[in-house]
This record gives structure tokens, C-alpha cells and sequence, in this order.
């Protein structure tokens, strides 16, 4: 993952001056983290057995980033299905309803593998690939925010 230190800084501006609290973007076995706390925006640049500082000049570091161990030690296997939207998670249609996937499950690109509650509207969430589900990050009822990543599917 190449990323220049304009469009970061852009990125840090952009969690900085809005509501979000943690933004990621991940490519294959790279991401950036960008986290907002207590006002404080964060920036780091997270590759596999190498970590960088923080990329942005004017961020101050206030709390290390747990995510970037947590990262080198349990890396997911397969592609990850991220929340397009703040909201709430559910892995069923309704409460006492089979879950869409489990661990394991296999499914198709298209299939419906959870849905998000945002603002009392139930939001389908497809798989974007097909495969086998290798991990579930959530758990059901549980808050999720944009770009957090739900499952992923190998």
C-alpha cells in the first residue's frame, strides 16, 4: 500500500472536522488507522511485522494504538466486509431468527450477510466476494461505525 502524505493529511482533516471517531482503510495486508480521541486525531500506517510512527506532523500521540498489535498477532485470513454505515449490527432478520452466516459458512457474492440499523432502517449487507466465512468481528446488537470491519470471507 502506497499512500502520500498529502492524501493522509486529508484523511486526518477529515476525521478531525467531522463526527467519526475512527476511520480505516485497508488494501490486502496493509492499513491506515486514523483514530480521533478526545480530540486528538491520530495517523498510523500499519504493515505486517513493520510499524511506522505516525505519518502526520501536527498529530500529537496521546495513547498508543492497541489495533496495531492486536493486528500483528490474530491477522485475519481472507477479504473483509466492512460497515458501509454508523449503526447497529445484526446477524439475523429478527431476534430468535437464524443468522445469516456463521463461521464457516460459505457464501456467494450478493448474499445477504447481516444487516445494519441506522436511523430505525434495516440495511442489508451483501458479501462483495464469495467464499468461506473465517471470522465474525461483531457481535450481534453491537454498535458498529462506517468503514469497521463486520467479518471476513476467504
Amino acid at each position: 500500500m502506497n499512500f502520500d502524505l498529502e492524501y493522509i493529511e486529508k484523511l486526518v482533516k477529515m476525521v478531525s472536522d467531522s463526527e467519526l471517531t475512527e476511520l480505516t482503510l485497508e488494501e490486502k495486508e496493509s492499513a491506515i488507522v486514523i483514530r480521533k480521541e478526545k480530540e486528538v486525531v491520530q495517523a498510523q500506517t500499519i504493515v505486517p511485522q513493520t510499524i511506522a510512527a505516525p505519518v502526520s506532523a501536527p498529530v500529537a500521540q496521546s495513547a498508543p494504538v492497541q489495533a496495531v498489535e492486536e493486528k500483528k498477532e490474530d491477522t485475519p485470513k481472507g477479504t473483509a466486509i466492512t460497515s458501509p454505515m454508523v449503526g447497529t449490527f445484526y446477524m439475523a432478520s429478527s431476534p430468535g431468527a437464524k443468522p445469516f452466516v456463521e463461521v464457516g459458512s460459505t457464501v456467494s457474492t450478493g448474499q445477504v450477510v447481516c444487516i445494519i440499523e441506522a436511523m430505525k432502517l434495516m440495511n442489508e449487507i451483501e458479501a462483495e466476494v464469495s467464499g468461506k466465512v473465517t471470522q465474525i468481528c461483531v457481535k450481534d446488537g453491537e454498535a458498529v461505525e462506517y468503514g469497521q470491519v463486520l467479518m471476513y470471507v476467504e
